[in-house]
């Protein structure tokens, strides 16, 4: 069942690039004095949102609701719910597919939720420093 105009408006409205999460932990490593990455680093598999070329290290920053995260355990919507479990399977599957091309090439992978973001910034900041 396809979604209605209002639905497909505002999903279609949600960014790709420079979410909130993003941003704020790009300012968090800048303060840290972390600097010479590449955002949406176009020369890998699966553009990583953050990548360090030169150490292959790539991260992706996850919102909780597209990508389902394990930590928040979100429900699925009520409506058209056979439509939104496919969807969120879907990005899952594709997820898995981009981590294992990166792991295949010889990258590190760094995945960072929204919420381990917003609760605990200065944990994903110090995961990312012992990778460097």
């Amino acid at each position: 069942m396809p979604l209605n105009a209002n639905v497909s408006r505002v999903m279609s409205s949600n960014k790709a690039k420079n979410t909130k999460p993003e941003l704020r932990l790009r300012k968090a490593l800048y303060a840290d004095g972390v600097r010479g990455y590449r955002l949406n680093w176009k020369k890998v598999p699966g553009k990583p949102d953050i990548a360090f070329p030169g150490r292959k290290i790539s991260i992706f920053i996850n919102g909780c609701y597209w990508h389902r995260c394990p930590h928040c355990e979100l429900p699925l919507p009520k409506t058209n719910t056979e439509f939104w479990k496919e969807k969120f399977d879907k990005n899952i599957k594709r997820d898995k597919k981009k981590e294992k091309e990166l792991l295949d090439l010889g990258w590190t992978v760094l995945v960072f939720w929204e919420c381990k973001i917003k609760t605990n910034i200065k944990d994903c900041i110090n995961k990312i420093k012992v990778n460097l």
